[in-house]
Formats: structure tokens, C-alpha cells, sequence
């Protein structure tokens, strides 16, 4: 991690890269004609269109690449790097490559606008502002990146999900191709470097579940499962992501009672890490750290020192699954304002999702509220 940001104020380094992103942005829709601003950018006091998100192949709203000249698509590509670190950068750059391979991997037989390294989309919520939120959004199959700034400086950089399918891909040689190897190999070492008396503790169940319990939805919510839930999803936007795991569920014979084990609860499940022995704890602050450094340095500097200051003991780790690889399993990390999940079940096991949340600040709930409650004050 770089540390050329360590000695400034936290709200020094957050501003300079919100002002990176408003210039990014700012650029970017300087070059757009009309109708594509039109299409791009979207009121942000428009809560249903800011918060739905996906992490599977289908339309968004906004532009995708296929409808931008190269010049246009340079500018977007700019303003994505404006919110990932280089690593992350990399990574997500592999993720839609992986849509190649995908394709043909699938035979060519998938719907055309399915498969498609182009087909991801860039969002702007507002326009950016020293002082009213703004936003954007960078999203397509296996990657969703959400941003909102308020003040000026302050940055809600969650949900943020990658995805990787295949996870594991040939390369020439003995090498293969494994964009989120880190994720899942140090939760392993993690499960491996416990006692039997608390793998035990961790183990939710041996059965995984299809998909992230909490799926897309826009915010975390009690007691959710990865299907729909009566009362609990009545007004959601995420149906056809229900219908998806429904479909798995069956294909695997996996019944409601299996899944009872990962539903989730604000009252945390698994080990926790004040019951961990140091090298363990290490390999779980590495575990954070990989999802945290998806981020700029400046930004993940920040969030792993607010992690610190709110206690790292708090945080628990949940498993789902087999411990071995290419055995289908899932994780959980959990604390105040901490949410990870992470699975590896479809094909094979070797399909990953992950998602980092802030159960109480996704989309820049708690922050926007504060913020109006001052802004209405004054």
C-alpha cells in the first residue's frame, strides 16, 4: 500500500481524490453530445435509479462502451481509475476481459448482448459539487462500482462488487489466470489455520448457499436470505435475481431449511476475531485489506483505520461449505459497519462473487441523512 498519504488529514486525502473524480467526470461529460448526456446522467435525488444495482449480465441504465467513440470511451475509462487503486484497476480490466473467454467458453451461443467485454456502463448521478451530493456508477456483469460524495469530501464507496467467472482460467504453461485469487485463498488459510474448536465455531454449515445472502439488494436488511422473502422484499428490485437462485436452489435440491443456517442477522455469526490467535488475525486483516485496497490508496487508507478505530475484535467470520478448493463454499465477514460476503458454488466452484457493504451507510445512506438534517438546520 502506498504511503505517501499517511501524514495528511483524512479529510485532505479524501478531497483530493473526490476532486480527481469531479474532474474526471466533468471531462467526461464535456465530450458526450446531448443524447448521450441525456442518457447518462440521471437525477440523483432519484433513490430507485441510484440504488439499483446488479451483478449479472443484463441492460442498466446509463452508457455503455458499444455507444461512445474512442475518445468518449478513454474519458469514461479515466474516471474509472479515478475510483480504484491500480490493483483494482487491473483486476476489473481482467473481469471484462473474462467475457471473451466466456463467450466462447459458452460455444458463441449465449444472447449477443450477453457476452460482452463492452457492455459495461457508466452513470452520473447529479453533477459534481463542492457542496449538493453527487454520484456515479461504473457496473456490468461481475462488477459494480458505487460512489457517493457529499460536502465535497465525503465518500460512501459501497456496494462495491467483483466477480469472476470462470475464477480460474488456462494460461500458457503451468500457470493459470485467477483474477480474485486472494479472497478466496486466504479465507481458506483462514479456516485452515483454525482448531478444530473453532472451525466448529465458524462453520454455519456444510451446505453453501447458491449466492450471497444478501444478492443485490439495495440495502442490507434483517433476516434476508439468498431467495425472496415476504415482507422483507415486497418493494425490492431484484426479482429476476430471486428467479436465478430459485432456479439453483432446485438444481441442487436445496431447501429453505438448508438455508436457514446463512440468513442473515445484525447480531453477528461465527467466530469472532477477538477469539482469534494473532497469526490468525493477521490472515483476516489481510483477508479485509484485499477487499479495502480495491479503492484508492487514499480512500483504503482511511476505511481500514476506521475499521481499527470502531475494533477489529467485533468483526466475525462465518464459513458455508467445503474447505477445500473447488468445493463449493461461501463466507461472511461482519462487523458494525462491515459486510463481506463472498461465494464460490456455481460451475464447479469455479464462479466467484464478492461484495463489500456498509450495512449502514450503502449509497451514502447515513451520510446523506446527516447531511440533510444540517443542510435543513441551516
Amino acid at each position: 500500500m502506498s504511503t505517501m498519504h499517511t501524514h495528511q488529514p483524512i479529510g485532505v486525502a479524501a478531497r483530493q481524490v473526490v476532486q480527481r473524480m469531479g474532474e474526471a467526470t466533468e471531462n467526461f461529460l464535456a465530450a458526450l453530445s446531448s443524447d448521450q448526456r441525456a442518457k447518462v446522467q440521471l437525477d440523483f435525488a432519484d433513490q430507485s435509479a441510484r440504488t439499483e444495482w446488479y451483478y449479472t449480465p443484463t441492460e442498466r441504465r446509463g452508457l455503455h462502451f458499444t455507444e461512445m467513440d474512442r475518445r468518449q470511451q478513454r474519458l469514461a475509462q479515466a474516471l474509472i481509475t479515478s475510483g480504484l487503486s491500480t490493483a483494482g484497476y487491473v483486476t476489473a480490466s481482467t473481469i471484462m476481459g473474462l467475457e471473451t473467454w466466456l463467450d466462447a467458453k459458452e460455444g458463441y451461443t449465449a444472447q449477443v448482448w450477453w457476452r460482452d467485454s463492452r457492455l459495461y456502463f457508466v452513470t452520473i448521478f447529479g453533477q459534481p459539487d463542492e457542496k449538493q451530493p453527487w454520484g456515479w456508477r461504473f457496473e456490468g456483469h461481475h462488477i459494480s462500482l458505487n460512489y457517493t460524495i457529499v460536502g465535497g469530501q465525503i465518500v460512501a464507496p459501497t456496494p462495491t462488487f467483483f466477480g469472476s467467472n470462470p475464477a480460474e482460467s488456462p494460461l500458457i504453461g503451468t500457470q493459470t489466470l485467477r483474477p480474485l485469487a486472494g479472497i478466496e485463498d486466504l479465507a481458506r488459510q483462514l479456516m485452515h489455520a483454525f482448531s478444530e474448536e473453532q472451525q466448529a465455531k465458524a462453520l454455519l454449515t456444510p451446505l453453501a448457499p447458491p449466492d450471497m445472502v444478501m444478492l443485490n439488494r439495495p440495502y442490507v436488511v434483517e433476516h434476508a436470505l439468498p431467495a425472496h422473502t415476504p415482507g422483507i422484499d415486497d418493494t425490492s428490485a431484484v426479482a429476476s435475481q430471486f428467479n436465478t437462485m430459485e432456479r439453483l436452489a432446485k438444481e441442487r435440491n436445496i431447501t429453505a431449511a438448508d438455508l436457514e443456517p446463512v440468513r442473515y442477522s445484525s447480531t453477528p455469526k461465527g467466530i469472532a476475531t477477538a477469539d482469534m490467535t494473532a497469526p490468525q488475525r493477521e490472515i483476516l486483516l489481510a483477508l479485509i485489506g484485499d477487499y479495502v485496497h480495491r479503492m484508492p490508496d487514499e480512500l483504503a487508507e482511511i476505511e481500514m483505520k476506521k475499521l481499527h478505530e470502531q475494533g477489529i475484535d467485533g468483526i466475525h467470520f462465518a464459513w458455508a461449505g467445503g474447505i477445500e478448493r473447488r468445493q463449493g463454499h461461501y463466507y461472511r465477514l461482519q462487523g458494525p459497519r462491515l459486510l463481506v460476503e463472498y461465494d464460490n458454488t456455481q460451475n464447479d466452484a469455479n464462479h466467484i462473487h464478492s461484495v463489500w457493504r456498509d450495512p449502514q451507510n450503502d449509497f451514502g445512506a447515513d451520510l446523506l441523512a446527516q447531511h440533510y438534517a444540517t443542510d435543513h438546520k441551516h
